[in-house]
């Protein structure tokens, strides 16, 4: 198993808040919370789940964009050059939370997150793995299939000033293959913009998080939209979690900004003291990181 390296300490933030149906205030939501998270010396920021749409997969289709580096047409891409303007202007590392994709050549959407660096240039993105489909009776029924199409890859992004870390959106956070994969293979830290809603959060948001760090021994950050005045009730409570599996800081349901500094030498001191990451019976069972990596692709 690779050691992760978090080549120095870093300041994370969350940007929590709640996306409406206008788009261009939520982008401008987006850049504000980012302007003063790096202000307060964050250095890798995050944004939500679906931050610049509402989150309904009927609208989805209304709010897609075709995202690539050229400049855009019209409102193709917008979003995409948005954020790297954002990264580029406050010199941070950006996760772009996620927005509706929509890939021309097949006509399939998809829930992407986007990551730039301090000079605007993307470093990755990542499509939802895991549709959101559930139907908890009498409380909670969601299909994002019937909109939108699975991503086919897992995705671990470069940060070069640090190391690298996971990538994965909301749903994903609920298998621990992934997160695994990704610890292996060297990540300091697993990160997920997120929706979970008012029946799912309360059920499992803060142990998934807290799991995922412990079966890792990384840090995660689970960043959240807040819960808005109508529409999908958005758990909020944006949560960053230490290698130890414990809470470093979480928010409540209302719009915020989360802090938390990640340190350079707690990853390996957590694996020193509990080394379950060189006692795997590697004998009894495979290492997941070694077969993925023959056959599926890694950003």
């Amino acid at each position: 198993m690779m050691c992760p390296v978090l080549k120095q300490h870093v300041k994370l933030a969350c940007v929590q808040f709640s996306s409406t149906a206008d788009k261009i205030f939520n982008v401008s939501e987006a850049r504000a919370g980012v302007i003063e998270a790096a202000n307060a010396g964050a250095r890798i920021v995050v944004l939500p789940e679906c931050f610049n749409a509402p989150y309904d997969m009927a609208l989805f289709p209304q709010y897609a964009e075709i995202l690539t580096p050229s400049p855009p047409s019209k409102d193709q891409s917008s979003t995409y050059h948005a954020l790297s303007t954002l990264a580029k202007d406050t010199n941070v590392y950006l996760i772009g939370g996620s927005i509706p994709e929509f890939e021309p050549l097949t006509g399939k959407y998809y829930n992407t997150t986007l990551a730039f660096g301090p000079d605007g240039a993307g470093l990755g993105s990542h499509r939802k793995t895991h549709l959101f489909d559930i139907d908890i009776e009498n409380k909670m029924t969601f299909r994002e299939s019937d909109v939108l199409s699975p991503g086919d890859k897992l995705t671990i992004v470069e940060l070069p000033d640090y190391g690298t870390v996971g990538l994965g959106i909301c749903y994903d956070v609920r298998f621990p293959e992934p997160a695994m994969i990704a610890a292996r293979l060297g990540v300091f830290a697993l990160i997920y913009p997120s929706a979970f809603n008012s029946t799912t959060g309360a059920l499992h948001w803060e142990v998934l998080a807290r799991s995922r760090a412990l079966d890792n021994q990384v840090y995660v950050a689970l960043c959240s939209q807040a819960l808005p005045p109508t529409g999908y009730p958005a758990w909020g409570h944006s949560i960053i979690t230490d290698p130890n599996g414990q809470v470093m800081v979480m928010a409540n349901r209302e719009k915020a900004i989360v802090y938390a500094e990640l340190d350079s030498e707690a990853i390996g001191q957590h694996r020193r003291q509990i080394p379950t990451s060189n006692q795997r019976r590697f004998d009894l069972y495979p290492d997941i990181s070694q077969l993925c990596t023959k056959g599926l692709g890694l950003d």
